[in-house]
């Protein structure tokens, strides 16, 4: 074997699944068509359950401090243009403020980190560089997959370089993390289910360092031009890069289009221009035998309430403990099809909850008017219209806490579900420890150590009621599968009242396998299901 997992594409998604699996021991081989990594933005938002993940990977405060400022507005208005006053807005708290509310919390409703603003054109060198120092990793740009053959001990990959060389690369498994138009999910024969094309729209970026030196309108993170070309203008994470989506013809619109949002001469410059397609697809399956997709391959969304890279990290982080313990000889035969099984049903949640963000959008923006700002008793008839419908109908894009902290892995194979259970909820998010679960942030020392922080990366007990249990017949039953297991005991009112039980087992990538007021009586049982066998 060349390495043991080969990774296909260099995104965000594969990026990250390269940092956890070498830091979990793993020797990977990272390929990427591309000669580097991209110099425009597909993303702009890492959500709370992303950042969690990267605080994890102690990458948390590097993307922070390249990202957007924690005091800077993130709220989203509706305008004609940036030098006239707003004409509706949605309030969303910065950064700072999110911080503020989750050191205050007690009862595990806040993420242990908040989202961060961060362009993709800034988050993927950052990460790059995070993997190149792995030794575990080999990092690969300039390779294209062109095709892959499976056999019972692993997967042969043939890779063309950039140069025009052919190579061929031998993995005990390998992962497509290869974009929307996927290799290897083309090859594996995986259909795609859904909606193929909502819509086509353009994406030009733009630097124009002196727009909020010109314009008029509250500084902001999101303004939607009111008019019939679906024109959103979103600011970049350097706050002198902007972004417009748009419906246009040609690529010289989207220039007019900017010039018309922002509503004064400034100087700018546009730096890419491409047109892309509003999709909601989900693959018939995540993985045969020993090849997988994550990211963009196994789903697409449209950008609505930023659930596409986001998803795909939590696929990178399901799949990567899973290949590692496969790996290393503890995990069971049932372990990497659970990855399926987990995550196919959370990218259908997320397709939806995508949908209808956009939906609501659809319903606004169908009511603009080519009067909407006359003077007249009918350009105010109609504008208001608009606003009373976009007063319900905007913020749908951005109830999505539950898509992005309340998924459960309910019915998994390695998972000992109990009857019932919460059932999956797009807009809100309750805290809760039912097996399947993300186990709720709560503080351990309040502002400074999260429950989180202190599980490692394998098995974690946590013994939270007053008497201690002795955990030797679990810890026992672990070790005979070679799994690693540690017990972790938290003497706190709130973590024991939030989770609710007093003992709670926890797997690496931080969800909910058991829990009781008891240790199990047949620990072995519990031990076999969580590992796969």
């Amino acid at each position: 074997m060349d390495t043991q997992v080969l990774i296909v594409g260099a995104g965000p998604v594969g990026l990250t699944l390269a940092i956890d699996l070498a830091r979990r021991g793993v020797r990977c081989t990272l390929i990427e068509k591309n000669d580097a990594p991209l110099g425009y933005p597909k993303m702009e938002r890492c959500n709370p359950r992303s950042m969690e993940i990267f605080r994890r990977l102690h990458l948390a405060d590097t993307i922070r401090a390249a990202g957007y400022p924690p005091d800077w507005p993130m709220d989203t208005y509706l305008v004609f243009d940036l030098m006239r006053p707003p004409l509706f807005k949605m309030p969303h708290p910065t950064v700072a403020e999110a911080k503020a509310r989750r050191d205050a919390a007690r009862d595990g409703s806040m993420p242990l980190e908040p989202y961060q603003i961060i362009s993709q054109y800034t988050l993927e060198p950052l990460l790059k560089a995070a993997v190149e120092r792995e030794p575990n990793v080999a990092v690969r740009f300039g390779h294209e997959l062109q095709s892959f053959a499976q056999d019972a001990e692993g997967v042969t990959a043939q890779v063309k370089k950039s140069n025009g060389e052919s190579v061929a690369i031998r993995a005990e498994y390998m992962v497509g993390c290869d974009g929307g138009s996927s290799t290897v999910r083309k090859q594996l024969d995986f259909k795609m289910d859904g909606e193929p094309h909502l819509r086509e729209m353009r994406q030009a970026l733009f630097h124009c360092p002196e727009l909020f030196d010109k314009v008029r309108a509250p500084r902001a993170r999101h303004y939607n031009r009111i008019d019939d070309h679906w024109t959103l203008l979103i600011v970049q994470d350097s706050r002198e890069h902007f972004t417009i989506h748009a419906i246009v013809d040609k690529d010289e619109d989207m220039a007019t289009l900017f010039e018309k949002t922002v509503g004064t001469p400034v100087r700018y410059e546009m730096l890419h221009c491409a047109k892309w397609v509003q999709r909601l697809l989900l693959a018939e399956h995540y993985g045969s035998n020993r090849a997988f997709i994550a990211g963009d391959a196994a789903h697409l969304v449209i950008p609505t309430g930023g659930l596409g890279m986001n998803t795909g990290v939590g696929d990178a982080i399901d799949i990567s403990w899973k290949l590692a313990a496969t790996l290393h000889g503890w995990g069971g035969p049932r372990l990497l099809p659970s990855y399926e099984a987990e995550r196919r049903p959370v990218g259908a949640i997320n397709v939806k909850a995508s949908g209808g963000g956009t939906a609501g959008r659809t319903v606004w923006r169908a009511a603009y008017r080519p009067n909407i700002e006359d003077d007249t008793p009918e350009g105010r008839a109609a504008l208001a219209h608009l606003l009373e419908l976009a007063k319900d109908e905007a913020p749908k894009s951005f109830r999505v806490i539950g898509a992005e902290l309340g998924y459960r892995y309910a019915g998994s194979p390695v998972v000992c579900d109990e009857p019932g259970g919460p059932q999956p909820n797009i807009e809100e998010y309750q805290p809760t420890s039912w097996p399947g679960a993300r186990l709720p942030h709560v503080w351990i020392e309040p502002g400074k150590v999260s429950v989180h922080d202190r599980i490692g990366d394998g098995f974690t007990l946590l013994r939270l009621g007053a008497g201690k249990a002795d955990a030797a017949p679990l810890r026992q039953a672990f070790a005979g599968l070679g799994a690693p297991f540690a017990v972790l005991d938290v003497d706190s009112e709130a973590v024991r009242e939030t989770y609710g039980f007093d003992y709670l087992l926890v797997r690496p990538d931080l969800h909910v396998v058991w829990r009781g007021n008891a240790l199990p009586d047949r620990p072995d049982a519990v031990a076999r299901v969580v590992t796969g066998h």
